[in-house]
Protein backbone atom coordinates (compact mmCIF):
# COMPACT_ATOMS: atom_id res chain seq x y z
CA UNK A 1 0.00 0.00 0.00
CA UNK A 2 3.25 2.18 0.61
CA UNK A 3 3.01 2.78 -3.11
CA UNK A 4 0.09 4.91 -3.44
CA UNK A 5 -0.83 8.18 -2.95
CA UNK A 6 -2.08 9.49 0.35
CA UNK A 7 -4.17 12.08 -0.60
CA UNK A 8 -5.03 13.85 2.43
CA UNK A 9 -4.69 12.47 6.58
CA UNK A 10 -7.64 11.98 8.77
CA UNK A 11 -6.70 12.64 12.13
CA UNK A 12 -9.65 11.16 13.78
CA UNK A 13 -11.77 8.37 13.39
CA UNK A 14 -13.88 6.98 10.68
CA UNK A 15 -17.28 4.99 11.04
CA UNK A 16 -18.62 3.36 8.37
CA UNK A 17 -22.16 2.30 8.39
CA UNK A 18 -23.35 -0.82 6.39
CA UNK A 19 -20.72 -3.45 4.72
CA UNK A 20 -21.68 -4.78 1.65
CA UNK A 21 -20.08 -4.79 -1.45
CA UNK A 22 -19.40 -1.11 -1.66
CA UNK A 23 -18.22 -0.69 1.98
CA UNK A 24 -15.91 -3.91 1.36
CA UNK A 25 -14.69 -2.75 -1.88
CA UNK A 26 -13.90 0.63 -0.93
CA UNK A 27 -12.18 -0.04 2.49
CA UNK A 28 -9.03 -0.58 0.65
CA UNK A 29 -9.14 2.08 -1.42
CA UNK A 30 -9.38 4.39 2.23
CA UNK A 31 -6.75 2.54 3.36
CA UNK A 32 -4.57 3.38 0.92
CA UNK A 33 -5.06 7.10 -0.12
CA UNK A 34 -6.48 8.45 3.31
CA UNK A 35 -3.82 8.76 6.16
CA UNK A 36 -5.14 6.80 8.72
CA UNK A 37 -4.74 3.79 10.94
CA UNK A 38 -6.61 0.19 10.77
CA UNK A 39 -7.30 0.79 14.18
CA UNK A 40 -9.15 4.54 13.82
CA UNK A 41 -11.95 3.08 11.85
CA UNK A 42 -15.19 0.76 13.10
CA UNK A 43 -17.71 -0.51 11.03
CA UNK A 44 -21.32 -0.92 11.95
CA UNK A 45 -23.29 -3.60 9.91
CA UNK A 46 -26.80 -4.84 9.94
CA UNK A 47 -25.40 -8.25 9.32
CA UNK A 48 -22.17 -10.32 9.01
CA UNK A 49 -21.02 -9.76 5.08
CA UNK A 50 -17.73 -8.66 5.34
CA UNK A 51 -16.69 -9.79 8.46
CA UNK A 52 -13.83 -11.44 7.44
CA UNK A 53 -12.74 -8.89 4.98
CA UNK A 54 -12.49 -6.68 7.90
CA UNK A 55 -10.57 -8.89 10.03
CA UNK A 56 -8.40 -9.20 6.86
CA UNK A 57 -7.25 -5.36 7.13
CA UNK A 58 -7.18 -5.58 10.97
CA UNK A 59 -10.96 -3.46 11.54
CA UNK A 60 -13.14 -3.47 14.58
CA UNK A 61 -16.62 -4.78 13.19
CA UNK A 62 -19.95 -3.96 14.89
CA UNK A 63 -23.00 -5.79 14.07
CA UNK A 64 -25.72 -3.78 15.06
CA UNK A 65 -28.99 -3.09 12.91
CA UNK A 66 -29.10 0.84 13.09
CA UNK A 67 -33.17 1.75 13.61
CA UNK A 68 -34.60 4.61 14.74
CA UNK A 69 -34.76 4.08 18.22
CA UNK A 70 -31.69 2.90 18.79
CA UNK A 71 -28.68 4.75 16.19
CA UNK A 72 -27.90 7.11 18.93
CA UNK A 73 -27.25 4.61 21.50
CA UNK A 74 -24.89 2.54 19.36
CA UNK A 75 -23.12 5.44 17.72
CA UNK A 76 -22.52 7.81 20.70
CA UNK A 77 -19.55 5.60 22.06
CA UNK A 78 -18.32 6.07 18.08
CA UNK A 79 -18.68 9.53 17.23
CA UNK A 80 -17.49 12.89 18.21
CA UNK A 81 -15.80 16.16 16.91
CA UNK A 82 -13.95 15.94 13.80
CA UNK A 83 -14.61 12.16 12.84
CA UNK A 84 -15.93 10.85 9.91
CA UNK A 85 -19.71 9.46 9.10
CA UNK A 86 -19.29 7.14 5.91
CA UNK A 87 -22.80 5.97 5.05
CA UNK A 88 -23.04 3.24 2.65
CA UNK A 89 -26.26 1.09 4.55
CA UNK A 90 -29.20 0.48 3.19
CA UNK A 91 -32.47 1.55 5.62
CA UNK A 92 -30.65 3.87 7.22
CA UNK A 93 -32.08 7.16 6.73
CA UNK A 94 -29.45 9.66 5.54
CA UNK A 95 -31.32 12.70 7.21
CA UNK A 96 -31.09 11.48 10.63
CA UNK A 97 -27.36 10.51 10.00
CA UNK A 98 -26.58 13.80 7.95
CA UNK A 99 -28.30 15.27 11.36
CA UNK A 100 -25.96 13.21 13.99
CA UNK A 101 -23.06 13.85 12.53
CA UNK A 102 -23.45 17.85 12.36
CA UNK A 103 -24.74 17.46 16.25
CA UNK A 104 -21.51 15.78 16.90
CA UNK A 105 -19.19 17.99 14.76
CA UNK A 106 -18.40 15.08 12.34
CA UNK A 107 -18.25 14.93 8.51
CA UNK A 108 -20.41 12.70 6.59
CA UNK A 109 -20.66 11.17 3.23
CA UNK A 110 -23.87 8.62 1.57
CA UNK A 111 -23.66 7.27 -1.53
CA UNK A 112 -27.51 8.06 -2.24
CA UNK A 113 -30.42 9.49 0.17
CA UNK A 114 -31.89 6.55 2.26
CA UNK A 115 -35.13 6.32 4.38
CA UNK A 116 -35.65 4.17 7.20
CA UNK A 117 -36.84 1.11 6.22
CA UNK A 118 -40.15 0.83 4.22
CA UNK A 119 -39.71 4.09 2.96
CA UNK A 120 -39.45 3.50 -0.77
CA UNK A 121 -42.04 0.88 -0.54
CA UNK A 122 -44.96 0.92 2.33
CA UNK A 123 -48.22 1.51 -0.26
CA UNK A 124 -49.67 3.89 2.36
CA UNK A 125 -47.04 6.13 1.71
CA UNK A 126 -48.53 8.61 -1.33
CA UNK A 127 -46.29 7.97 -4.91
CA UNK A 128 -44.69 11.46 -4.66
CA UNK A 129 -43.52 10.89 -0.77
CA UNK A 130 -41.53 7.67 -2.05
CA UNK A 131 -39.80 9.51 -4.71
CA UNK A 132 -35.99 10.80 -4.40
CA UNK A 133 -37.17 14.21 -5.20
CA UNK A 134 -38.87 13.86 -2.01
CA UNK A 135 -35.71 12.66 -0.44
CA UNK A 136 -33.70 15.17 -1.99
CA UNK A 137 -35.76 18.16 -0.72
CA UNK A 138 -35.63 16.65 2.75
CA UNK A 139 -32.22 16.62 2.89
CA UNK A 140 -31.34 20.12 1.35
CA UNK A 141 -33.90 21.47 3.94
CA UNK A 142 -31.02 20.51 6.05
CA UNK A 143 -29.16 23.73 4.67
CA UNK A 144 -31.10 26.26 6.53
CA UNK A 145 -29.03 27.64 9.62
CA UNK A 146 -26.21 25.41 8.59
CA UNK A 147 -23.46 28.06 8.50
CA UNK A 148 -19.75 26.82 8.54
CA UNK A 149 -21.41 23.74 9.27
CA UNK A 150 -19.15 20.23 8.97
CA UNK A 151 -19.48 19.13 5.25
CA UNK A 152 -22.22 16.50 4.44
CA UNK A 153 -21.82 15.43 0.72
CA UNK A 154 -24.82 13.67 -0.41
CA UNK A 155 -25.03 10.52 -2.97
CA UNK A 156 -21.55 10.64 -4.01
CA UNK A 157 -20.82 7.08 -5.60
CA UNK A 158 -20.46 6.15 -9.26
CA UNK A 159 -24.04 7.66 -9.96
CA UNK A 160 -25.39 9.61 -8.28
CA UNK A 161 -22.10 11.46 -7.68
CA UNK A 162 -19.43 10.62 -10.52
CA UNK A 163 -21.70 11.28 -13.17
CA UNK A 164 -22.03 14.98 -12.08
CA UNK A 165 -18.38 15.53 -13.35
CA UNK A 166 -18.60 13.85 -16.19
CA UNK A 167 -21.30 15.96 -17.46
CA UNK A 168 -19.00 19.10 -16.67
CA UNK A 169 -16.20 17.47 -18.48
CA UNK A 170 -18.58 16.83 -21.42
CA UNK A 171 -19.61 20.08 -21.66
CA UNK A 172 -16.36 21.42 -22.02
CA UNK A 173 -15.34 19.27 -24.65
CA UNK A 174 -18.36 19.85 -26.50
CA UNK A 175 -17.94 23.24 -26.16
CA UNK A 176 -14.35 22.51 -27.00
CA UNK A 177 -15.37 21.11 -30.70
CA UNK A 178 -18.30 23.87 -31.69
CA UNK A 179 -15.95 26.65 -31.11
CA UNK A 180 -17.26 28.14 -27.67
CA UNK A 181 -14.99 29.06 -24.65
CA UNK A 182 -14.04 25.71 -23.10
CA UNK A 183 -12.98 27.00 -19.64
CA UNK A 184 -14.63 25.66 -16.32
CA UNK A 185 -17.45 27.95 -15.75
CA UNK A 186 -16.91 29.40 -11.79
CA UNK A 187 -21.30 29.31 -10.77
CA UNK A 188 -23.70 27.14 -11.34
CA UNK A 189 -25.35 29.63 -13.60
CA UNK A 190 -22.20 29.74 -15.94
CA UNK A 191 -22.53 26.09 -16.19
CA UNK A 192 -26.18 26.23 -17.27
CA UNK A 193 -25.61 29.07 -19.42
CA UNK A 194 -23.12 27.04 -21.23
CA UNK A 195 -25.09 23.90 -21.48
CA UNK A 196 -28.27 26.40 -22.65
CA UNK A 197 -25.67 28.06 -25.29
CA UNK A 198 -24.51 24.39 -26.38
CA UNK A 199 -28.51 23.51 -26.81
CA UNK A 200 -27.90 20.10 -24.81
CA UNK A 201 -31.72 19.29 -24.82
CA UNK A 202 -31.31 16.02 -22.52
CA UNK A 203 -28.76 13.94 -20.46
CA UNK A 204 -28.70 10.17 -20.68
CA UNK A 205 -26.92 8.65 -17.71
CA UNK A 206 -26.49 5.88 -19.98
CA UNK A 207 -25.08 2.50 -18.91
CA UNK A 208 -24.70 -0.55 -19.98
CA UNK A 209 -22.99 -4.05 -17.87
CA UNK A 210 -22.02 -7.14 -19.62
CA UNK A 211 -20.50 -8.44 -16.85
CA UNK A 212 -21.29 -12.43 -16.61
CA UNK A 213 -20.55 -15.81 -14.46
CA UNK A 214 -21.40 -19.41 -15.46
CA UNK A 215 -22.99 -19.87 -12.31
CA UNK A 216 -26.38 -18.08 -13.75
CA UNK A 217 -29.52 -16.88 -12.39
CA UNK A 218 -31.31 -19.92 -10.60
CA UNK A 219 -35.47 -19.38 -10.18
CA UNK A 220 -36.28 -16.81 -7.56
CA UNK A 221 -32.92 -15.53 -7.56
CA UNK A 222 -31.69 -11.88 -7.34
CA UNK A 223 -28.60 -11.71 -8.93
CA UNK A 224 -26.71 -8.71 -9.24
CA UNK A 225 -23.00 -7.09 -9.69
CA UNK A 226 -23.92 -4.49 -6.55
CA UNK A 227 -26.05 -4.35 -4.05
CA UNK A 228 -29.34 -6.42 -4.35
CA UNK A 229 -31.38 -4.59 -1.50
CA UNK A 230 -30.30 -1.05 -3.32
CA UNK A 231 -31.45 -2.39 -6.57
CA UNK A 232 -34.75 -3.74 -5.96
CA UNK A 233 -35.58 -0.29 -3.18
CA UNK A 234 -35.02 1.98 -5.99
CA UNK A 235 -36.38 -0.17 -8.86
CA UNK A 236 -40.03 -0.37 -7.17
CA UNK A 237 -39.59 3.77 -6.63
CA UNK A 238 -41.94 5.60 -9.00
CA UNK A 239 -39.98 6.51 -12.28
CA UNK A 240 -38.22 10.10 -12.36
CA UNK A 241 -36.23 12.72 -14.43
CA UNK A 242 -35.43 15.86 -15.12
CA UNK A 243 -38.01 17.93 -16.93
CA UNK A 244 -36.47 19.66 -19.48
CA UNK A 245 -37.75 23.29 -21.17
CA UNK A 246 -37.80 21.85 -24.77
CA UNK A 247 -40.59 18.85 -23.77
CA UNK A 248 -43.88 19.69 -25.82
CA UNK A 249 -45.65 16.59 -24.68
CA UNK A 250 -45.77 15.79 -20.55
CA UNK A 251 -46.10 11.97 -20.06
CA UNK A 252 -49.93 10.72 -19.58
CA UNK A 253 -48.72 8.93 -16.76
CA UNK A 254 -46.75 11.65 -15.60
CA UNK A 255 -46.97 14.43 -12.42
CA UNK A 256 -45.49 17.30 -11.19
CA UNK A 257 -44.62 18.30 -7.60
CA UNK A 258 -46.29 20.20 -5.60
CA UNK A 259 -43.23 22.05 -3.91
CA UNK A 260 -39.86 22.68 -3.94
CA UNK A 261 -37.41 22.73 -6.95
CA UNK A 262 -40.27 21.86 -9.73
CA UNK A 263 -37.04 20.76 -11.63
CA UNK A 264 -38.16 17.22 -11.95
CA UNK A 265 -41.07 15.14 -12.58
CA UNK A 266 -42.75 11.35 -11.72
CA UNK A 267 -44.61 9.13 -13.47
CA UNK A 268 -47.46 6.89 -11.47
CA UNK A 269 -45.17 3.63 -12.80
CA UNK A 270 -42.27 1.99 -11.18
CA UNK A 271 -38.71 2.85 -13.16
CA UNK A 272 -38.29 -0.81 -13.57
CA UNK A 273 -41.33 -0.83 -15.71
CA UNK A 274 -40.69 1.74 -17.29
CA UNK A 275 -37.62 1.47 -20.60
CA UNK A 276 -35.76 4.22 -22.71
CA UNK A 277 -34.08 4.43 -25.74
CA UNK A 278 -29.99 5.34 -25.30
CA UNK A 279 -26.66 4.67 -27.17
CA UNK A 280 -23.50 3.71 -25.39
CA UNK A 281 -19.94 3.54 -27.54
CA UNK A 282 -19.76 -0.13 -26.73
CA UNK A 283 -23.33 -1.23 -26.68
CA UNK A 284 -24.75 0.77 -29.66
CA UNK A 285 -28.17 1.41 -28.91
CA UNK A 286 -29.87 -0.33 -26.27
CA UNK A 287 -33.29 -0.06 -24.08
CA UNK A 288 -32.68 0.52 -20.44
CA UNK A 289 -34.19 1.17 -17.32
CA UNK A 290 -35.74 4.62 -16.29
CA UNK A 291 -34.34 3.89 -12.59
CA UNK A 292 -35.09 6.92 -10.49
CA UNK A 293 -31.55 8.42 -9.18
CA UNK A 294 -30.65 11.43 -7.12
CA UNK A 295 -28.75 12.48 -10.02
CA UNK A 296 -31.63 12.96 -12.59
CA UNK A 297 -32.91 15.34 -10.15
CA UNK A 298 -29.61 17.24 -9.33
CA UNK A 299 -28.40 17.74 -12.75
CA UNK A 300 -31.53 19.17 -14.12
CA UNK A 301 -31.72 21.61 -11.12
CA UNK A 302 -27.99 22.78 -11.63
CA UNK A 303 -28.07 23.56 -15.03
CA UNK A 304 -31.74 25.29 -15.21
CA UNK A 305 -31.78 29.07 -16.14
CA UNK A 306 -33.91 31.21 -14.83
CA UNK A 307 -35.53 35.03 -15.97
CA UNK A 308 -37.56 36.75 -13.77
CA UNK A 309 -38.01 33.35 -11.79
CA UNK A 310 -39.62 31.67 -15.38
CA UNK A 311 -37.50 28.99 -16.57
CA UNK A 312 -36.02 29.71 -19.55
CA UNK A 313 -33.47 26.74 -19.73
CA UNK A 314 -33.23 22.73 -18.25
CA UNK A 315 -32.19 19.89 -20.25
CA UNK A 316 -34.06 16.45 -19.30
CA UNK A 317 -32.48 14.08 -17.75
CA UNK A 318 -32.51 10.70 -16.62
CA UNK A 319 -30.80 7.29 -16.16
CA UNK A 320 -31.10 4.61 -18.29
CA UNK A 321 -29.62 1.40 -17.15
CA UNK A 322 -29.09 -1.76 -18.85
CA UNK A 323 -28.12 -4.13 -15.84
CA UNK A 324 -25.74 -7.42 -16.38
CA UNK A 325 -27.99 -9.50 -18.03
CA UNK A 326 -28.71 -11.95 -14.94
CA UNK A 327 -29.69 -8.82 -13.17
CA UNK A 328 -31.81 -8.38 -16.03
CA UNK A 329 -33.70 -11.37 -15.77
CA UNK A 330 -33.95 -10.85 -11.87
CA UNK A 331 -35.72 -7.53 -12.65
CA UNK A 332 -38.32 -9.41 -15.00
CA UNK A 333 -38.87 -11.63 -12.85
CA UNK A 334 -39.55 -9.20 -10.00
CA UNK A 335 -41.86 -7.35 -11.70
CA UNK A 336 -43.69 -10.66 -12.70
CA UNK A 337 -44.35 -11.49 -8.90
CA UNK A 338 -45.59 -7.61 -9.13
CA UNK A 339 -42.76 -6.16 -7.56
CA UNK A 340 -42.18 -8.99 -4.86
CA UNK A 341 -38.68 -9.68 -4.01
CA UNK A 342 -37.99 -13.44 -4.47
CA UNK A 343 -36.60 -15.23 -1.93
CA UNK A 344 -32.57 -15.79 -2.68
CA UNK A 345 -30.29 -12.98 -3.51
CA UNK A 346 -26.86 -12.83 -4.55
CA UNK A 347 -24.09 -10.50 -5.71
CA UNK A 348 -22.19 -11.78 -8.43
CA UNK A 349 -18.26 -10.94 -7.46
CA UNK A 350 -15.66 -13.76 -7.87
CA UNK A 351 -17.24 -15.35 -9.85
CA UNK A 352 -17.51 -13.34 -12.73
CA UNK A 353 -16.24 -14.60 -15.99
CA UNK A 354 -13.17 -12.45 -17.65
CA UNK A 355 -14.20 -10.04 -19.87
CA UNK A 356 -17.21 -7.90 -18.85
CA UNK A 357 -17.01 -4.59 -18.59
CA UNK A 358 -19.44 -2.00 -17.13
CA UNK A 359 -20.01 1.04 -19.94
CA UNK A 360 -21.01 3.75 -17.24
CA UNK A 361 -21.23 7.36 -18.60
CA UNK A 362 -23.16 10.68 -19.63
CA UNK A 363 -24.47 11.36 -23.49
CA UNK A 364 -25.31 14.90 -23.92
CA UNK A 365 -27.63 15.04 -26.76
CA UNK A 366 -29.27 17.58 -29.10
CA UNK A 367 -26.67 20.46 -29.70
CA UNK A 368 -25.01 21.10 -32.80
CA UNK A 369 -22.75 17.66 -33.02
CA UNK A 370 -25.85 15.62 -31.77
CA UNK A 371 -24.67 13.81 -29.24
CA UNK A 372 -21.76 12.95 -27.40
CA UNK A 373 -21.14 10.02 -24.96
CA UNK A 374 -18.46 10.78 -22.07
CA UNK A 375 -17.35 7.69 -19.26
CA UNK A 376 -16.11 4.52 -17.77
CA UNK A 377 -15.47 1.70 -19.69
CA UNK A 378 -13.83 -0.14 -16.99
CA UNK A 379 -13.60 -3.89 -17.82
CA UNK A 380 -13.64 -6.32 -14.72
CA UNK A 381 -10.66 -8.09 -15.24
CA UNK A 382 -9.09 -4.30 -14.75
CA UNK A 383 -11.23 -3.94 -11.56
CA UNK A 384 -9.63 -7.00 -10.28
CA UNK A 385 -6.16 -5.64 -11.34
CA UNK A 386 -6.58 -2.12 -9.76
CA UNK A 387 -8.26 -3.27 -5.74
CA UNK A 388 -8.96 -6.36 -4.08
CA UNK A 389 -12.77 -6.78 -3.57
CA UNK A 390 -14.47 -4.51 -6.56
CA UNK A 391 -16.02 -5.57 -9.94
CA UNK A 392 -16.34 -3.48 -12.23
CA UNK A 393 -19.58 -1.92 -11.67
CA UNK A 394 -18.45 -1.60 -7.68
CA UNK A 395 -15.07 0.07 -8.39
CA UNK A 396 -16.37 2.91 -9.90
CA UNK A 397 -18.55 3.19 -7.28
CA UNK A 398 -16.28 3.02 -4.16
CA UNK A 399 -13.83 5.33 -5.93
CA UNK A 400 -16.16 8.09 -6.57
CA UNK A 401 -17.05 7.76 -2.72
CA UNK A 402 -13.23 7.74 -2.20
CA UNK A 403 -13.05 10.90 -3.46
CA UNK A 404 -15.93 12.34 -2.09
CA UNK A 405 -14.56 12.29 1.35
CA UNK A 406 -11.33 13.23 0.43
CA UNK A 407 -12.98 16.63 -1.01
CA UNK A 408 -15.11 16.70 2.19
CA UNK A 409 -11.73 16.60 4.55
CA UNK A 410 -10.15 18.84 2.23
CA UNK A 411 -13.67 21.26 2.57
CA UNK A 412 -15.02 20.45 5.95
CA UNK A 413 -16.76 23.59 6.49
CA UNK A 414 -19.10 23.03 3.31
CA UNK A 415 -22.35 21.89 5.19
CA UNK A 416 -24.91 19.86 2.97
CA UNK A 417 -23.53 19.79 -0.78
CA UNK A 418 -24.10 18.05 -4.12
CA UNK A 419 -22.03 16.24 -6.20
CA UNK A 420 -22.71 18.85 -8.60
CA UNK A 421 -21.89 21.74 -6.33
CA UNK A 422 -18.04 20.30 -5.80
CA UNK A 423 -15.25 20.90 -7.79
CA UNK A 424 -15.20 18.12 -10.74
CA UNK A 425 -11.52 18.19 -11.68
CA UNK A 426 -10.54 17.38 -7.88
CA UNK A 427 -12.81 14.89 -8.03
CA UNK A 428 -11.74 13.03 -11.23
CA UNK A 429 -8.02 13.77 -10.17
CA UNK A 430 -8.67 10.92 -7.61
CA UNK A 431 -10.83 8.69 -9.46
CA UNK A 432 -9.44 8.65 -12.76
CA UNK A 433 -6.53 5.79 -11.71
CA UNK A 434 -9.48 3.20 -11.23
CA UNK A 435 -12.17 4.35 -13.92
CA UNK A 436 -10.09 1.97 -16.95
CA UNK A 437 -10.36 3.88 -20.28
CA UNK A 438 -12.48 7.18 -20.06
CA UNK A 439 -13.71 7.94 -23.52
CA UNK A 440 -15.90 10.83 -24.97
CA UNK A 441 -17.54 9.15 -28.55
CA UNK A 442 -19.61 11.70 -30.64
CA UNK A 443 -22.69 9.61 -32.63
CA UNK A 444 -25.61 10.23 -34.86
CA UNK A 445 -27.84 7.92 -33.54
CA UNK A 446 -30.96 9.68 -32.49
CA UNK A 447 -33.92 7.41 -30.54
CA UNK A 448 -35.74 8.08 -34.02
CA UNK A 449 -33.30 5.41 -36.01
CA UNK A 450 -35.20 2.73 -37.24
CA UNK A 451 -38.34 4.05 -35.79
CA UNK A 452 -41.69 2.77 -37.52
CA UNK A 453 -40.15 0.56 -39.75
CA UNK A 454 -42.11 -2.31 -38.97
CA UNK A 455 -45.16 -1.15 -37.14
CA UNK A 456 -46.58 2.93 -37.13
CA UNK A 457 -45.48 4.44 -33.70
CA UNK A 458 -46.38 7.65 -31.90
CA UNK A 459 -43.09 9.73 -32.46
CA UNK A 460 -42.59 14.08 -33.01
CA UNK A 461 -39.95 13.67 -35.81
CA UNK A 462 -39.85 17.26 -35.49
CA UNK A 463 -37.31 17.02 -32.38
CA UNK A 464 -35.61 13.48 -32.00
CA UNK A 465 -34.34 14.83 -28.25
CA UNK A 466 -38.75 15.21 -27.28
CA UNK A 467 -38.63 12.26 -24.01
CA UNK A 468 -42.20 11.10 -25.98
CA UNK A 469 -39.69 9.50 -28.84
CA UNK A 470 -37.07 8.24 -26.44
CA UNK A 471 -39.34 6.07 -24.22
CA UNK A 472 -39.52 2.96 -24.77
CA UNK A 473 -44.20 2.41 -25.42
Amino acid sequence: MAAHRVHVDLPRRLIVIGFGCVGQGLLPLLLRHVGMAPGAITIVSADEAGRQIAAEYGIRFITRALLPDNYRQVLDPLVGRGDFVLNVSVDVASVALIRYAREKGALYLDTSIEPWPGGYSNPAVPAAARTNYALREEALALRKGQSASPTAVLTHGANPGLVSHFVKRALLNVAAATGLAASPRETREGWADLSGSLDVRTIHIAERDTQVSTLRKQTNEFVNTWSVDGFISEAQQPCELGWGSHERHFPYDGMRHQTGSQAAIYLIRPGCATRVRTWTPRAGPFHGFAITHGESISIADYLTLRRGGEVIYRPTVHYAYHPCDDALLSAHEFCGRNYVRQEKKRILMDEISPGGIDELGVLLAGHSKNAYWYGSQLSVDDARRLAPHNSATTLQVTSAALAGMIWAIENPKRGVIEPDEMDFERVLEICTPYLGPLVGVYTDWTPLAGRARLFPEDIDPSDPWQFRNVRVS
